[in-house]
């Protein structure tokens, strides 16, 4: 597939090593310049450019940046992709220890319903609850034994299912986590989040998901802090 990538952080990279070594054709891009990720695109064979240029002719998108960059990206830049082109949203929202306070969030929405919203296209929601290295690391072929399983969720099943096929090729099981409203299952604080379960576990951790946000995942006045002193 024509992949595009928006971010190069520690998911957005390990995706661009990951894919590229599958045989994708990988356009990568930052809020910097192209030039700013040639050393990236020299070791992984990807092709650095322009955000705009990430989404032009591509069969899937990756948007992989802070919550609260989503409104930094250019104002209608999917405006011109077909209908038919996927959009994964990885991204987390942490209020207290990175992205601020939220409206839509706070006031309900799940977070890739809300990046949907604001980037004018339907997402899916995947990628958002492994950490970078176990997914660099750990994918193993179909069938063995302990395979780690990720959350994919999204309203539309085609797309969802490109996505759950990536999955399978990165060397993990998919587990089909619902609609985009169901998504809250997977955010930080719920039993799936930074967790290396298989499938059996994933569909139970997603089972036992509380839907309000703890305390620890809802901004404060004095939000955000650091995620080594969140605020």
């Amino acid at each position: 597939m024509k992949i595009g990538i928006i971010g190069a952080g520690n998911i957005g990279g390990t995706l661009t090593r990951r894919l590229t070594l599958l045989g994708h054709k990988v356009s990568v891009a930052n809020s910097r310049r192209p030039e700013t990720l040639n050393a990236l695109a020299a070791e992984t064979g990807a092709t650095a450019v322009s955000v705009a240029e990430a989404v032009n002719d591509k069969d899937l998108v990756i948007v992989t940046i802070p919550e609260k960059h989503v409104l930094d990206l250019p104002a209608g830049l999917f405006a011109g992709a077909p209908e038919n082109l996927v959009v994964v949203d990885t991204g987390n929202y942490y209020p207290r220890q990175r992205d601020g306070r939220i409206d839509g969030i706070e006031a309900g929405l799940t977070e890739s319903r809300w990046v949907e919203q604001q980037l004018g296209r339907p997402v899916v929601k995947a990628f958002n609850n492994i950490y970078a290295k176990h997914l660099l690391e750990l994918g193993r072929p179909a069938g063995a034994a302990g395979r780690i399983a990720l959350p994919v969720a999204g309203d539309n099943k085609t797309a969802k299912a490109i996505v759950l096929r990536l999955v399978d090729e990165l060397g993990f099981d998919g587990v089909d986590a619902g609609g985009l409203d169901e998504s809250w299952r997977q955010q930080p604080g719920t039993p799936v989040y930074a967790t290396d379960f298989d499938a059996d576990g994933v569909r139970r951790a997603l089972s036992k998901a509380n839907k309000e946000r703890s305390p620890d995942w809802r901004a404060t006045a004095n939000s955000p802090g650091t995620f080594e002193a969140p605020a």
